[in-house]
């Protein structure tokens, strides 16, 4: 595929986050059963949705895709609908509402809590440990997808090139142990009812709107320091995460398989940030000590079964710089990448 210098609108960046890959397109034609999307209203869920709908129609196959979620905001409901994906407005945390939907042979799991646990830690662990047990219970006889976090695994060194599959997790902090919970109730479901699951542990995705690539640009954009604090990262194009999502439908197994979702580079905050000061034509500055312990995850398994990401590093840096430069809208939910002691 040809890509755009740059992309200066939303629905362009809608358009392009949900185009298709070849492999998924070849994969819905081999997929049985229809797709549910748990949780679809978050920052990934609506590209998720509309990529799986394109990919279907491009694979000239009949299936169902299936969004749940509160709908707070009607407009992502009425987006999705306009695309072809059918719409359930459902809360997650009420077990009896969960037990009134339709049964489908493949669910990808997405509700969860990030952002403002800490303070509400209570909530954090309902919706992250609670709710997967009535979604596992209920969906025992589906292949599951569950987004998870590569922060479940321990902070790692520079020089180690990350945290691949075979380490064992050591979150650190309350978010992270609860989405490790996540995780073990999931496995629990699996090991108790037969359950297919594979556990997609991701870090981070980019969107333009927001991300790592994102916060930084709009600390040079601001005339702010970029925090340095946490001096490497890995990120990931969203529309990458998506595919791979779908197609890991096809790895899901008993007991649980585990996938990490990231992009193969380890970036530097520093390198990143003078790259995008020069296509913005800004200055850069910092502040914090370097530190040497980061969330990064080794995606060698990743690139093994779905192939290298199609969007590049480079090219995330680039449309992300003039993206900000541009006065491209932002959703207002930092990653808080710089955070190193699980304080979410």
């Amino acid at each position: 595929m040809t890509y755009p210098e740059t992309i200066t609108s939303v629905e362009q960046l809608e358009d392009l986050l949900a185009v298709p890959t070849p492999e998924l397109v070849e994969f819905m034609r081999r997929l049985d059963g229809d797709i549910m999307i748990l949780g679809i209203a978050g920052k990934i869920g609506v590209s998720l949705g509309h990529q799986a709908v394109n990919a279907i129609r491009a694979a000239g196959v009949t299936k169902r895709v299936i969004g749940v979620s509160r709908f707070s905001d009607p407009a992502s409901r009425e987006l999705l609908e306009s695309w072809g994906v059918e719409t359930i407005a459902c809360d997650l945390m009420d077990r009896e509402a969960v037990q009134q939907l339709p049964k489908v042979k493949n669910v990808i799991f997405m509700a969860g809590r990030k952002f403002g646990t800490d303070g509400s830690e209570h909530l954090t662990w309902a919706m992250n440990v609670l709710l997967p047990y009535w979604v596992g219970e209920y969906f025992r006889e589906s292949n599951v997808v569950v987004f998870s976090t590569g922060c479940v695994y321990p902070l790692a060194t520079v020089e180690s090139c990350g945290c691949d599959e075979s380490v064992a997790p050591a979150p650190v902090g309350e978010y992270s142990q609860s989405c490790l919970g996540r995780e073990r109730v999931f496995e629990y479901c699996a090991r108790t009812f037969g359950t297919k699951v594979l556990l997609f542990r991701l870090n981070y995705a980019v969107d333009l709107r927001y991300g790592v690539l994102h916060d930084i640009a709009m600390d040079i954009a601001n005339n702010r320091p970029v925090n340095n604090t946490v001096g490497y990262f890995n990120v990931i194009w969203q529309g990458d995460v998506t595919a791979n999502a779908l197609r890991a439908l096809e790895m899901c197994d008993n007991p649980p398989a585990i996938l990490n979702v990231t992009g193969p580079e380890t970036a530097s905050v520093a390198k990143t940030a003078r790259t995008m000061g020069g296509i913005m034509g800004l200055p850069v500055t910092f502040r914090g000590e370097p530190g040497n312990l980061c969330y990064l995850n080794d995606a060698g398994l990743m690139c093994r079964k779905f192939g290298y990401p199609h969007v590049s590093l480079e090219q995330m840096i680039r449309w992300q710089a003039a993206w900000i430069a541009n006065g491209g809208i932002s959703i207002g939910k930092p990653t808080h990448f710089e955070v190193n002691n699980g304080k979410f």
